[in-house]
């Protein structure tokens, strides 16, 4: 472990990021703490207001940095010919594992203590992987030491005056981007009927490069399905 006390914070505009922010501040009141947020350019407009509460709320800036070879997710899926599979997602890898290692490399990562991931407690294996998979990150995840669950967080940041973030208020489990190619049927039906638009956009960007991101069970069988085929109770 570095001697440093400098510790870069990743809030992705979600409950947990902001929450685990918060407490990492409280528990090391001392140290010095960067808040970093990567912007996918594919969410929700209301995540710029909930940046700012939540910037009020920890008492710091919060840093916003980008991919400087991609605009969003359509740009990655564009530019690959490839939405997701077995690899994962390519959007994951372009718009925050890219960026959040060219601000490391940048910030000479070595010189940080830590690094603060809002996992929450239902997460431990989650984090485990990801603390395998990236060995030079030195993980912090508070949530997880406290015992803290997502309901949790979005009961304390109501308890702080601060409006969830709009994807939340609809329904949706997670603040991610609109249109997450790693959804599953339910998630894309909701996407539907709540934001047609993205959902035509998907079929279509779909159909042209001949993938298949949707899973349902049809005929008791389940199989991977295009969006347009996909039951309407499906999830």
């Amino acid at each position: 472990m570095s001697g440093s006390n400098r510790i870069v914070v990743w809030f992705s505009c979600g409950a947990t990021s902001a929450v685990a922010a918060k407490l990492a501040i409280e528990l090391r009141p001392h140290a010095d703490f960067h808040v970093v947020y990567i912007d996918t350019g594919s969410e929700h407009e209301d995540n710029a207001r909930f940046l700012l509460d939540v910037q009020r709320w920890i008492g710091l800036p919060i840093e916003t940095i980008r991919s400087e070879k991609y605009a969003d997710t359509w740009a990655v899926f564009e530019g690959r010919k490839y939405l997701a599979g077995i690899a994962g997602a390519p959007c994951t890898l372009e718009l925050k594992k890219a960026v959040r290692e060219r601000w490391e490399k940048e910030h000479e990562w070595t010189c940080w203590e830590s690094q603060v991931f809002g996992f929450d407690s239902s997460e431990e294996a989650r984090a485990l992987r990801f603390a395998e998979n990236q060995p030079e990150v030195r993980l912090w995840s508070p949530l997880i030491a406290k015992g803290i669950t997502k309901d949790a967080c979005f009961l304390r940041l109501q308890q702080a005056g601060i409006e969830l973030p709009a994807m939340y208020k609809l329904g949706y489990r997670s603040n991610n981007c609109m249109g997450c190619v790693k959804g599953n049927a339910g998630y894309w039906n909701k996407i539907k009927r709540d934001f047609p638009d993205t959902f035509a956009r998907m079929a279509e960007l779909e159909s042209r490069l001949g993938a298949k991101i949707g899973q349902a069970t049809i005929n008791g069988v389940r199989r991977r399905v295009s969006l347009n085929e996909l039951p309407v109770n499906a999830g």
